[in-house]
């Protein structure tokens, strides 16, 4: 080989491995994510349900919430119980509080739930990530709403803010999202895998890489193998693109069309909530989106849960909505099927297993080396502690999901107090976003939450 084309093709490659990272995200238009250091999220996805958990009563009755360690692994609660052989994909993170502003307050704590701001004065951590790790893809932020705008919903009703005190509203109908994401200017549906030809070329340029290498010295085959494992990456994220584009279909939500009657009918609110999961997790097998939230319903909630048909909660004639539940009083009366405690109870562990539907249909998806699940970062959450105190302290907080090697599952976090604005600094990081404070009264990442 001549000195000058050894260093021609030595720059060529030098500028292929380098470009390498940002490779995919140009060359497919944000399609597939681009290749990312060991030990980053590849999507995050917040569950909400409103008016809070059977918390620690005014009358002293301990909480039927939180998950604790015994026995060298984790016991689930009562609310928690759906989670039952997925705990090693949770962190159960007890004790967190979002501050006393507006304590007692569900709208308040609206506010603060994603913002980590007293008065909701903030930018929400779901919008900060659309614009950072989001950017490059179709769907920057997707927000998917289930009957959250029922009655003219607005402002404080709405957990997503897009600048400090002014919230922007879900889309409740999963057609009309369906249409716009798929069809209305995001991926192509069909034909052939477009990661296959690009294989190919990494191929081909990997093994010119590797001819090379046998040509230079030692500090110079250092620096190629860093372009190696860049390569490597790619390559990664591209055959994991290819596992996912099989899928990659239009939906079949499985709603039929839905008029406005229907969209708010609360009979149809679990086929909506099931179709608007169905879609977000499609969505990001398809590369479509790296960020959404589904919100289900909205604080104070008039849903008339006991008309969710194949439910413990179903009882014909007898209608109980999730806030009048909520306000079960001041201690943990069991005397009755039909006490309101035992009914808010019973819609606690229903939102529950609807989170665990969400975390099994992303644990069915396969990636490179994994599932969708290994890759996610999944918050539950909801605006209040105890739904009947609405106090702001040991909220209930659930993170699912691997964070592609940054989280280990399978634990419960006692945090005395801490603020929660930590926990999404440690989900920013999980996700590359390098900050190391969110919101007020922040003092940095959980320990030990995320890698």
């Amino acid at each position: 080989m001549s000195r000058r084309s050894f260093f021609t093709r030595r720059t060529l490659l030098r500028g292929l491995g380098t470009a390498a990272a940002a490779w995919p995200v140009a060359h497919l238009l944000g399609h597939a994510s681009p290749a990312r250091a060991l030990g980053e999220a590849r999507r995050f996805l917040v569950f909400y349900f409103p008016d809070g958990i059977a918390g620690r009563s005014q009358d002293g009755d301990a909480s039927l919430f939180p998950a604790q360690m015994a026995g060298g692994g984790v016991r689930l609660s009562e609310i928690l119980e759906p989670l039952r052989g997925m705990e090693d994909r949770c962190v159960f993170l007890n004790g967190l509080s979002m501050g006393p502003a507006d304590e007692g307050s569900h709208p308040g704590g609206a506010k603060k739930l994603l913002t980590a701001v007293d008065g909701g004065y903030g930018t929400s951590i779901d919008q900060v990530l659309a614009g950072t790790v989001g950017a490059g893809h179709p769907t920057r932020h997707l927000y998917c709403g289930v009957q959250a705008n029922v009655g003219g919903g607005s402002g404080d009703k709405f957990i997503s803010y897009v600048s400090p005190g002014i919230t922007t509203a879900p889309d409740d109908d999963p057609l009309r999202i369906r249409d716009r994401i798929f069809t209305g200017g995001g991926m192509p549906m069909g034909g052939p895998d477009p990661s296959a030809a690009d294989r190919a070329i990494l191929s081909a340029v990997r093994d010119d890489v590797t001819d090379l290498r046998g040509a230079l010295g030692t500090s110079e085959r250092i620096k190629l193998d860093l372009h190696l494992d860049a390569l490597n990456e790619v390559d990664a994220s591209l055959t994991s693109m290819g596992m996912m584009m099989g899928s990659c279909t239009t939906p079949d939500l499985g709603v039929g069309s839905l008029d406005a009657a229907a969209l708010y009918a609360p009979e149809s609110f679990a086929a909506i909530l099931r179709a608007q999961i169905d879609l977000t997790v499609t969505a990001m097998a398809c590369g479509l989106t790296r960020v959404g939230v589904i919100q289900g319903s909205h604080h104070t909630s008039e849903l008339i849960m006991s008309r969710i048909m194949g439910t413990p909660m179903y009882t014909p004639g007898y209608d109980m909505r999730s806030h009048q539940a909520s306000h079960y009083g001041s201690r943990h009366d069991r005397s009755g099927d039909n006490t309101l405690f035992n009914r808010y109870v019973q819609q606690r562990v229903w939102w529950v297993s609807q989170f665990r539907y969400l975390l099994d249909q992303l644990a069915a998806r396969p990636e490179a080396d994994g599932t969708m699940l290994d890759y996610s970062v999944v918050l539950l959450c909801s605006e209040v502690s105890d739904g009947n105190t609405h106090l702001h302290g040991d909220m209930p907080f659930v993170l699912a999901g691997g964070g592609g090697g940054s989280i280990a599952g399978g634990r419960v976090m006692e945090l005395g107090g801490r603020r929660h604005g930590d926990m999404l600094v440690s989900i920013c990081q999980a996700m590359g976003h390098p900050i190391d404070r969110f919101g007020d009264a922040s003092s940095g990442p959980i320990p030990g939450l995320a890698v």
